[in-house]
């Protein structure tokens, strides 16, 4: 069911102008994504018919826009991701671990995005892989599932990652699985001196580099001195790294993937009204009490495309990765060992069914079948009423 209230409504009011306002300032990328929004579900991006051949109902549906920024496709996007990530579930505890950049870093990161999330997703994993292999922590090799989000609740630009790790490992000789504490996994001071360190080397090996790009306030960092005395707090502030209380089982990991990896900065749900005095939304408050997390803002229509924007991701950035006993290469691998290690049977294959599942949608009126009985293509509507299809059983007219 659509929403009352959608992004798309309030880039097709205020997108053009906005367009015209920050001419020349917006990236390419930035001005795809805001097309894709606008167009997406409509006319413009073609469609077919569809009618039920049992009671004859028709119904238009337009072409979805698939991009990842887009809050109405991510839905589907998901479900697609979780069903192939279903089967590499293993029957032990898991834990969700949080590794967020310092502001003195994300407003370095927000002009070299490619680099800088790369250089987050790449110093995070090392870290957890590190710290898991020490013999005087965990002592196993781990799997990881990272997701990086790039914004607060109040689409603040605000890089973190998020990651889902089993609550145990395979011993590094490979010869048994190494449980985790019920409640504790690895500790969180530990990791964020860790992941300090590496992040901070590394950072300034890209600036030695010259691959690092700063401009307006931070033009005076692409001297090494200034960037030097611009990370000296943070070289003395504790890094926030979080670790919640593992899950209560695979689903309940299934669930929270569901939520956050094709989460994007905002969805049309936390939208309330849009007018004159702009765009209200909820968003929470993470200074306050549980209680009153829930709070509302109301932002101007271009500060909230502004906001918007601000996390859309470099063409072609993979923001769910996997590394160790989950990377890519070697997960088949390493989840047989696993499974072998834990006793626990393989998951099942389906056995290919005699009768095909029917992939044609049911019917909202009667449960019948619906099937396509026009296309039409891009910044094109039907010809017209579609053909009255015949309930199956009665006679042609």
């Amino acid at each position: 069911m659509r929403a009352s209230l959608e992004v798309a409504d309030v880039l097709r009011a205020a997108g053009p102008a906005y367009r015209a306002t920050h001419a020349g300032h917006l990236s390419l990328q930035q001005l795809k994504v805001m097309s894709a929004i606008e167009h997406c579900r409509t006319a413009a991006l073609g469609g077919h018919v569809e009618a039920c051949t049992d009671c004859g109902h028709w119904r238009i549906a337009y072409n979805s826009c698939r991009n990842r920024h887009c809050p109405k496709c991510q839905g589907a996007a998901a479900r697609t991701w979780l069903a192939a990530r279903e089967a590499d579930l293993l029957p032990v505890g898991y834990f969700h671990v949080v590794f967020t950049l310092p502001a003195e870093i994300a407003e370095i990161a927000f002009t070299n995005k490619a680099l800088l999330y790369d250089l987050l997703f790449k110093t995070a994993s090392e870290t957890m892989l590190t710290i898991a292999a020490d013999p005087r922590h965990l002592g196993a090799r781990i799997g990881i599932t990272a997701v990086l989000h790039t914004w607060g609740s109040a689409m603040t630009h605000h890089p973190h990652i998020h990651m889902i790790v089993p609550g145990g490992g395979i011993a590094l000789d490979g010869e048994r699985w190494i449980s985790s504490r019920p409640a504790f996994l690895l500790p969180v001071r530990v990791l964020g001196a860790l992941f300090r360190r590496l992040f901070l080397t590394r950072l300034l090996a890209l600036h030695d580099a010259g691959k690092l790009a700063f401009f307006s306030q931070l033009a005076p960092l692409a001297d090494r001195r200034a960037l030097l005395r611009h990370l000296s707090p943070v070289r003395k502030k504790r890094w926030v790294v979080y670790a919640k209380p593992p899950f209560a089982g695979p689903e309940a990991v299934l669930a929270y993937l569901s939520r956050y990896t094709h989460r994007i900065a905002i969805s049309n749900s936390r939208l309330l009204r849009f007018g004159e005095s702009g765009v209200t939304f909820r968003y929470k408050d993470y200074r306050r009490s549980a209680p009153d997390r829930q709070q509302v803002m109301t932002l101007s229509a271009d500060e909230f495309i502004r906001r918007f924007l601000l996390h859309c991701l470099p063409r072609g950035f993979h923001r769910i990765r996997h590394y160790g006993l989950l990377a890519a290469s070697t997960r088949k691998a390493h989840l047989e060992r696993a499974r072998q290690l834990l006793a626990i049977a393989p998951p099942a294959t389906d056995e290919p069914s005699i009768e095909p599942p029917d992939p044609r949608p049911a019917c909202p009126c009667c449960g019948g079948r619906m099937v396509v009985i026009e296309t039409f293509q891009r910044c094109h509507l039907p010809r017209g009423p579609p053909y009255p299809i015949v309930p199956s059983g009665m006679p042609t007219p």
